[in-house]
């Protein structure tokens, strides 16, 4: 018969064991970050932390990495990714520069500029999942200016570092408009789109996921809009990457081979079933605020106009056409007046993206609607 006392101390040490199970079970995100918990995942296991700043908001846009972060993408690559919002491409670059985050969601053309600029703490992509840039200029019908060349002698309004609005030379030059004859109404970024629907403005500049959602919300409806994306007037621009250190690169480039891996199956996700990743995203969102009617919208017009593109079905998903990639920074240095004169090898790294065939576009038959 077992002994009272040494049954009590048994007792005792198994408790002390679980108490220090339980101290080492991973702890509770912070608002406004998401874990990668996963099932496939043991909680003895031991998981690398990445820092992730989003451009700006979270909106349904970001719907990959979230639905990579719920599937346990992340997690399967050894990664617990947490996310914060971002404020814009100039704090978004400039933040991750300084190491505060270890990948970010931004353009490489804002990013050549940094680079230009600072040339000891240079940033690089690793991803393209934007095959197209949302960069247009967007008027109300009611204007009567259902052309670019419309454009000439209006008043146009964007923050001052909207990244539109300071390619709008090299867009005016390709519709044939003299740069000079607009003026540039400066305005905060969150009245951007009510200046437009009061008629303060003729027309803004800015990125259509973000304007499209915000006019429709003031009242306007899909057919009262005009948007001229640059892509369609000879700037053939790509959109958002993920862009890293290139000392951080350098010192986890497993890291963000797994991350590129991970991010784009959550893209494929996506773009399989839009509607369950919308969910997601709505699911996300702490702040109970997002719209979904709103992000719905801006999703289709990523799925419609940026992500699924004829380039996309040859070059995989995240990937770019190099010559089509030069002629775009060749026009960045000309529109941004820039010094250098950088190569596709300074601002984009394809060694991160996984084999091709893991990386294809779904076949249409696979993709359903966004309802």
């Amino acid at each position: 018969m077992l002994n009272p006392k040494r049954f009590a101390s048994l007792f005792l040490v198994a408790i002390a064991v679980n108490l220090l199970s339980s101290c080492n079970s991973p702890t509770a995100t912070a608002p406004g970050t998401s874990s990668t918990a996963s099932p496939v995942t043991s909680s003895a296991q031991t998981l690398k932390a990445v820092k992730v700043q989003l451009g700006f908001l979270l909106q349904s846009t970001y719907a990959p990495l979230i639905v990579a972060i719920k599937k346990g993408y992340f997690a399967e690559e050894g990664l617990n990714v947490s996310w914060e919002r971002g404020f814009g491409n100039v704090d978004t670059i400039s933040k991750l520069a300084s190491g505060q985050f270890d990948i970010s969601f931004s353009d490489m053309y804002n990013t050549l500029e940094f680079n230009d600029k600072n040339p000891d703490e240079k940033l690089i992509a690793v991803a393209v999942p934007f095959n197209k840039s949302e960069a247009s200029i967007l008027t109300l019908k009611s204007s009567s200016i259902n052309d670019p060349k419309g454009l000439a002698g209006k008043k146009l309004g964007a923050p001052v570092g909207d990244g539109p609005r300071k390619l709008w030379p090299l867009f005016a030059k390709q519709v044939g408009v003299d740069p000079n004859s607009v003026e540039w109404i400066s305005m905060d970024p969150k009245l951007r789109e009510t200046f437009l629907v009061q008629g303060r403005v003729d027309g803004i500049s800015g990125f259509s996921t973000s304007a499209l959602p915000n006019i429709l919300k003031a009242g306007k409806k899909t057919e009262d809009v005009n948007v001229f994306y640059y892509t369609d007037y000879g700037l053939n621009f790509y959109g958002n990457a993920l862009l890293a250190k290139t000392s951080y690169v350098k010192e986890n480039p497993d890291v963000v081979k797994g991350f590129v891996k991970a991010y784009l199956k959550g893209l494929q996700n996506t773009l399989k079933d839009p509607a369950a990743a919308l969910d997601a995203v709505m699911e996300a969102d702490e702040s109970k605020l997002m719209n979904r009617d709103a992000e719905k919208i801006r999703l289709q017009v990523a799925l419609e106009k940026l992500l699924v593109t004829p380039e996309v079905e040859t070059v995989g998903l995240g990937g770019i056409d190099a010559k089509r990639l030069q002629t775009t920074i060749d026009q960045t240095v000309v529109g941004f007046g820039l010094k250098g004169n950088p190569k596709v090898e300074d601002i984009f790294d394809q060694s991160f993206l996984p084999s091709r065939d893991t990386r294809a576009l779904p076949a249409r038959a696979e993709m359903k609607p966004l309802e």
